[in-house]
């Protein structure tokens, strides 16, 4: 059946707001939730950034809701941490928790002062991980010794049924890869033709029967204009091509990008528009690609404006 979710950006609002914000998501009609896993936002403008893990515990006990975070273990956070604090999670909220994987963003991992692998080692990081935390989940003493280090490790806490691992991807290559191992697939709303590059990757590398999730970017406010002028001030830096985004270290030098940016890219990869009916035109689309998960994100501040009128007349037409 399908979902609709409430992504929450920690980049862009404190996370008291979040929850509040979340909690009204559930009212108007939403059935799940997203966030994501930042230490520091994309950029300036937008301002905050919270951590996810402490958040999300907050919003599974105020809400019904199920909830997953994209999180990026290996450098920044060690693989036996993020499987404890997965489980934690997925004890206390059976089956409502699942953790989406992938090889990260310079922003965030070269916090820690290592060097910024490439994209290969990447990869091959990022399923050494999802090995280990599988292995602990499994009750193991995990010992390991590769581009990851695990010394010993056993799970003493752990779920009656293990959290999803959800594989990240935004290009073909990268959905192929993960098809054979993660337990489902989340990618974000681009040209439906990209975006079906993506899913025939994902299911020839071995996704056929796998659930797919798609974050849908979006803008709505109470004019077009308005939807336009405040997706460009909050997001223009998040449609810059993957290679790039991945690579830069701190949000002054994605302000300085994504002021190059034009207006009209940024409405190539947002849905922008004051029309509700449209939105739901668009997400529809996505329902008959095979996407069972839908996390809406409102890439402008509008957040209010945009659960109450969603909530009234998209979410009833999309969950009949």
């Amino acid at each position: 059946m399908l979902k609709i979710g409430y992504h929450s950006s920690h980049e862009q609002f404190k996370p008291s707001a979040l929850l509040t914000l979340v909690q009204r998501a559930e009212q108007a009609g939403f059935t799940a939730g997203s966030c994501s896993d930042h230490f520091h936002p994309w950029t300036t403008r937008q301002g905050e950034s919270g951590f996810a893990w402490s958040w999300l515990a907050a919003a599974l006990q105020a809400t019904s809701l199920d909830f997953g975070v994209v999180n990026a273990p290996g450098q920044r956070y060690h693989p036996a941490i993020i499987a404890q604090a997965a489980a934690t999670l997925a004890e206390m909220y059976p089956e409502r928790f699942w953790i989406a994987v992938g090889s990260g963003q310079a922003l965030n991992e070269h916090i820690t002062g290592e060097r910024w692998p490439h994209k290969e080692d990447r990869n091959a990081r990022l399923k050494e991980c999802v090995d280990i935390m599988r292995a602990l989940w499994a009750g193991e003493t995990v010992t390991h010794k590769g581009l990851v280090t695990v010394d010993e490790a056993k799970l003493y806490t752990r779920p009656a049924v293990n959290p999803l691992i959800v594989g990240a991807a935004i290009t073909p290559q990268t959905a192929q890869w993960l098809g054979g191992w993660a337990d489902a697939l989340i990618t974000v709303s681009q040209p439906l033709e990209d975006l079906k590059k993506v899913i025939e990757a994902f299911r020839r590398g071995g996704g056929e029967d796998k659930p797919m999730f798609l974050k849908v970017q979006l803008s709505y406010a109470r004019t077009e204009q308005e939807a336009k002028q405040r997706a460009y001030e909050q997001w223009k830096s998040n449609v810059l091509p993957n290679n790039v985004l991945t690579e830069l270290r701190n949000p002054d030098q994605f302000d300085a990008l994504g002021d190059q940016v034009n207006p009209a890219v940024v409405e190539k990869m947002i849905h922008i528009s004051a029309d509700t009916a449209q939105h739901t035109a668009w997400l529809n689309q996505y329902a008959e690609l095979g996407f069972e998960r839908l996390m809406l994100h409102n890439v402008n501040t509008e957040q209010d404006l945009f659960i109450d009128a969603f909530g009234e007349k998209v979410l009833p037409t999309l969950l009949r």
